[in-house]
């Protein structure tokens, strides 16, 4: 690997890009927490979904990293309404049929709550609705894939957070912190 390496901690709320032109209010961007010049995110990841983005000034790495072609795994931990059967993580498993297409067969499992930074805002929690958190590791990045798989169970998304991708993790990554060309 050559070139500069940045594993971002990305904060819920926070959008994956330096500059927010399109808002008429100015919303969080990359650029309130990383001062490095010359690296751009390798992918995407959400507004309200955390965790871990990589930035990089190499165009190769970049491409390896976000491009579909390459299928770099990407685990998420995720924390759905309700809990899903074993049927249910079977249907992630076997891949989904989603508007745009089937999705490639995922790996679903259900995991005790993480120990992750709080959240803010936090999660609405409900008394009556249970709620539980899956491990799901995808390799594709279709627009909030994750999150349209887990409605197409019965089981919206609550939470969203990135911990990995391919050989990179959050390890040891508070939220809004950032490592400058981390170890593979």
């Amino acid at each position: 690997m050559s070139g500069t390496l940045v594993l971002f901690n990305k904060p819920f709320g926070v959008l994956s890009q330096f500059t927010d032109a399109k808002s008429p209010t100015e919303r969080p961007t990359l650029s309130l927490y990383i001062d490095r010049p010359g690296v751009y995110p390798a992918g995407r990841l959400d507004r309200d979904s955390e965790g871990l983005l990589l930035l990089t000034d190499d165009g190769r790495l970049q491409a390896r990293i976000a491009d579909p072609k390459f299928k770099t795994p990407k685990t998420y931990l995720v924390q759905v309404e309700g809990e899903p059967d074993e049927a249910a993580l079977e249907k992630l498993r076997g891949g989904l049929t989603l508007k745009d297409g089937p999705t490639l067969p995922a790996q679903a499992r259900r995991i005790d709550p993480p120990d992750l930074w709080p959240r803010d805002p936090p999660v609405r929690f409900r008394k009556t609705v249970p709620d539980c958190w899956l491990e799901i590791t995808i390799r594709e990045g279709r627009n909030r894939q994750v999150r349209r798989m887990t409605a197409a169970i019965g089981h919206p998304t609550l939470r969203l957070v990135r911990w990995r991708i391919g050989d990179w993790s959050l390890d040891g990554l508070n939220s809004g912190d950032w490592l400058l060309n981390a170890p593979r």
